[in-house]
C-alpha cells in the first residue's frame, strides 16, 4: 500500500515529491518528545514500547475498538498492547492512524507490501525487535536515519533544562531545543494547583513569589536562561479568553489572593491570563522569539477519566466557543505597543480556519515575511482532508508559498513520518493544480516553493 508514489497522482506530484521535498531535512519546531530521552540515547526492547507508551492517538482508537484500559495505557505487557493494537489496525481504514502505521514501519524499519495485523503481528514483532536490540536503533539513531535537524521540545519554565544542557554538549546530530510554555503561570481557575506550581518556579527562581512584580520577574530570569539554552519559541494554549484584560494594580491585586489560596471569580482568573499572556508577548517580542497560540481544545471532558488516569490521556476534545474578537484583541494590545511578536496561530475546531487565516492577514506589518503565521493543521485535524483544508485556506487567505509547514506534536520518535505525509499531500495538492491549470505548469517555480514549505521557510523563519 504504501510504495514510492503513495498519494502522488500525477507525474508532476511525483516530481515534486521525489525531487523537491523527500530528502530534505525535518525541522520538528513544535514537539512534546522527552529530552531526557535523547540526552540518554533511550533504547527501545520492542516496537510496542516506540509505538504506544504515552501514544493517545491510540490509546484513543483502542478504545474505540472496545480494547480495555489495561491493554492500552495500563499495566498489561507490552505484547498484550501490541497484539491489542495490531487488532486494532485493519479497522482504521480511513482513519490517519492507518496510514501512519503502516509509515512508520516503512521508516525506519524499512518494512513495505505487508499489511499490518493479527496475521501479520508475529513476523513484524520478531523483525523490528531484532532491529531494535541490535544496538544502533536509539532516538538519536531514528532522529538522524529520519533526517532530523532541528527538535523543539514543549518545557515548564520551572525546569531545570538540564537534559537540554547534556544533549547541547554530547555529539547528537539533530539540535535539541527547548520551548517555553507556561500555561500553569496563568491558570487561576484552579488555585491550589497555580500555588503549588508557583511553589516549583520559587525553587527555580530562587527567591520568594510574594507578589506580582516578583512573580514576574522570576518568569522572566526564566525566559532569559531558556534564551541561553538556545530557546526561540514560546507556546500557550488558551482554552479561554476574555475580552479584556487587567491594570497592573488589578492583576497586583488578583495575585494577592490567589496566594492566599482565595477562590478567584471566572472572570477575573481570564483576565489574569490575558494579563500574563500580554506579558509573555512582552517578553517575546523583546527576545525575537516566535510565539505560539493553539486556540481551542476542549480538556478533560470526561471527568471519571480524568480522575483515574489523568490528563494527556486521550480524552480530550474539540471546544466550541466564538473567540475571534478576544484573541483580536490580544494580538491589537501587543500590536499597539510596538511588542507584537513573530506569532502562529493554530485552531482546533475546522469551523474557524478562515477566521484564524484572516487574522493572521489583519496583523501582518510588512516586517517580515509573513510575521503572522496561520499554523499547521493540528491534532484532530492532523490528518488529509485537515491538512488539504489548511492548505486550500491558507492559499486562499495568505501566502502558502511562505508557509512554514509541518510539525509533529508528538510524543512519539515515529511520528517523523508525518512530516514525509504532509509533504506528499502537499505535492499531491499542487500536482492537480499544474495538471489543471490552475497554477503554472513550471516545474521549477512550483518546486522551489515546496522546498521552501517543507525546510527553507522554517529555517528562515525561526532563525534556526
Amino acid at each position: 500500500m504504501i510504495t514510492d508514489d503513495f498519494l502522488l497522482d500525477t507525474p508532476q506530484a511525483r516530481t515534486l515529491f521525489h525531487e523537491y521535498a523527500e530528502n530534505l531535512p525535518i525541522i520538528d519546531y513544535h514537539s512534546h518528545l522527552d529530552p531526557v530521552a535523547i540526552a540518554e540515547n533511550k533504547q527501545f526492547s520492542n516496537i510496542a514500547q516506540i509505538w504506544l507508551d504515552g501514544d493517545h492517538y491510540k490509546w484513543r482508537a483502542m478504545r474505540t475498538n472496545g480494547i480495555p484500559e489495561q491493554f492500552c495505557s495500563g499495566n498489561a505487557s507490552d505484547r498484550e498492547k501490541y497484539n491489542a493494537w495490531a487488532k486494532t489496525v485493519p479497522l482504521l481504514i480511513r482513519n490517519p492512524l492507518y496510514h501512519w502505521t503502516h509509515l512508520e514501519l516503512r521508516r525506519p524499519f524499512g518494512i513495505t507490501g505487508v499489511l499490518f495485523g493479527p496475521d501479520t503481528a508475529d513476523a513484524i514483532w520478531d523483525q523490528t525487535a531484532a532491529m531494535l536490540q541490535a544496538g544502533d536503533m536509539g532516538v538519536r539513531d531514528i532522529l538522524r536515519a529520519m533526517k532530523v535537524e532541528t527538535v523543539c521540545t514543549t518545557d515548564d519554565p520551572a525546569d531545570n533544562l538540564e537534559a537540554h544542557a547534556r544533549i547541547a554538549a554530547s555529539n547528537c546530530s539533530t539540535k535539541v531545543l527547548p520551548t517555553f510554555r507556561p500555561d500553569k503561570a496563568r491558570a487561576l481557575k484552579d488555585v491550589k494547583t497555580w500555588n503549588t506550581w508557583t511553589g516549583r518556579l520559587e525553587q527555580a527562581a530562587g527567591k520568594e513569589l510574594d507578589s506580582l512584580e516578583a512573580f514576574k520577574q522570576a518568569l522572566s530570569d526564566r525566559h532569559d536562561y531558556f534564551a541561553a539554552h538556545g530557546c526561540k519559541l514560546s507556546d500557550h494554549s488558551l482554552e479561554f479568553m476574555d475580552e479584556e484584560s487587567l491594570s497592573d494594580e488589578e492583576a497586583a491585586a488578583i495575585f494577592s489572593a490567589a496566594r492566599q489560596e482565595q477562590e478567584i471569580a471566572v472572570k477575573d482568573a481570564e483576565r489574569f491570563s490575558n494579563y500574563m499572556i500580554d506579558f509573555f508577548a512582552d517578553l517575546d517580542a523583546r527576545s525575537g522569539w516566535v510565539r505560539q497560540l493553539h486556540v481551542g481544545a476542549l480538556r478533560n471532558p470526561n471527568g471519571e477519566a480524568l480522575r483515574t488516569l489523568g490528563p494527556d490521556t486521550g480524552f480530550d476534545s474539540i471546544a466550541d466557543f466564538n473567540y475571534a474578537s478576544p484573541l483580536a484583541k490580544i494580538l491589537d494590545r501587543s500590536a499597539q505597543k510596538g511588542a507584537l511578536p513573530r506569532t502562529i496561530l493554530y485552531n482546533l475546531n475546522p469551523r474557524d480556519n478562515a477566521l484564524m487565516a484572516a487574522l493572521c492577514g489583519s496583523f501582518q506589518d510588512g516586517s517580515s515575511p509573513c510575521k503572522m503565521q496561520y499554523g499547521a493543521a493540528w491534532w484532530f485535524l492532523d490528518q488529509m482532508d485537515g491538512m488539504i483544508n489548511h492548505l486550500e485556506t491558507l492559499s486562499q487567505l495568505g501566502t502558502l508559498s511562505r508557509f512554514v509547514g509541518m510539525l509533529t506534536d508528538s510524543r512519539s520518535f515515529l511520528s517523523y513520518t508525518r512530516h514525509e505525509y504532509f509533504r506528499r499531500i502537499l505535492c499531491r495538492v499542487l500536482g492537480r493544480d499544474m495538471v489543471g491549470g490552475l497554477i503554472p505548469d513550471d516545474m521549477e517555480l512550483i518546486g522551489t516553493m515546496v522546498s521552501d514549505i517543507s525546510y527553507f521557510n522554517a529555517k528562515n523563519y525561526f532563525n534556526f
